[in-house]
């Protein structure tokens, strides 16, 4: 189950449930992101139209996104509905409640390398992350991007810290970033063709690829998982073709696409 930093979910909140029993007026659901907690959907909030049967709207084990509607922690009791969302806001709910499924698996993982179970985690690590980063999945993807000194800088103790860059590293994949600029070149050398091979070859690396739009003009892609220094090599390939071909009496210019 993923958890929340809270005991109880707030008013107008949207919130993940299992419903696990059905009756002529409404349903029960057990919140998924709050142990202990269930919401009751009465036949008036299942639907917009008119509800002649409950069942076809709503059914035991279905899962389901809710707004909350009133929370009365004295009674234990949640009101939510099922009507007052948008089928966009139902999907990006349940993504993000699929990634802090991830994201818990990850604390689990970390958790078991230092001899913890999840509980502990929770206590020791896992609210502070969510207080820090606004959720536990953000904390490790920060924290593969950035090491462990942004997590101890949030008061999170340099062995859990070390676990989660660990783990972060290990499962989750950089955001990866596509720029694109191009390159005029051109020389009178008899030798001119090779020459342009050669000032073409020394700018493609790994992460560069080379494309001809037009003689002169050559359009060059880089692809990296840091923007910032993916700029710096869109530039260097440019300026390795320009050297080439500035060498051999030539000309040559780079021109960055706006994005």
């Amino acid at each position: 189950m993923v958890r929340k930093n809270q005991e109880w979910p707030n008013e107008g909140e949207l919130i993940v449930a299992t419903v696990y029993k059905v009756l002529g007026y409404g349903a029960f659901a057990n919140l998924e992101e709050y142990e202990g907690k269930e919401a009751f959907i009465h036949i008036s909030e299942v639907s917009s139209g008119w509800v002649k049967n409950i069942r076809d709207h709503v059914r035991e084990n279905q899962k389901i996104v809710a707004r909350v509607l009133r929370v009365n922690p004295k009674k234990g009791h949640v009101d939510a509905s099922l009507k007052r969302i948008r089928e966009d806001q139902r999907t990006k709910k349940i993504q993000q409640w699929k990634v802090e499924q991830k994201a818990e698996k990850f604390l689990e993982l970390a958790a078991k390398s230092l001899d913890k179970d999840l509980e502990t985690a929770y206590k020791e690590v896992g609210y502070k992350l969510m207080d820090s980063f606004g959720d536990i999945y953000g904390a490790f993807e920060t924290a593969s991007e950035e090491g462990e000194s942004v997590l101890i800088e949030e008061g999170i103790n340099e062995e859990w810290a070390k676990t989660i860059v660990d783990i972060a590293k290990k499962n989750i994949t950089p955001p990866e970033v596509q720029i694109t600029g191009y390159v005029d070149i051109q020389t009178f050398d008899p030798n001119g063709v090779d020459i342009i091979k050669k000032a073409l070859l020394a700018a493609e690396k790994e992460d560069v690829e080379i494309q001809c739009v037009g003689a002169p003009r050559y359009r060059i892609t880089v692809k990296s998982s840091d923007y910032i220094q993916a700029e710096k090599n869109l530039k260097a390939a440019a300026d390795r073709a320009i050297e080439i071909i500035e060498e051999s009496n030539g000309n040559g210019e780079f021109l960055r696409e706006l994005e």
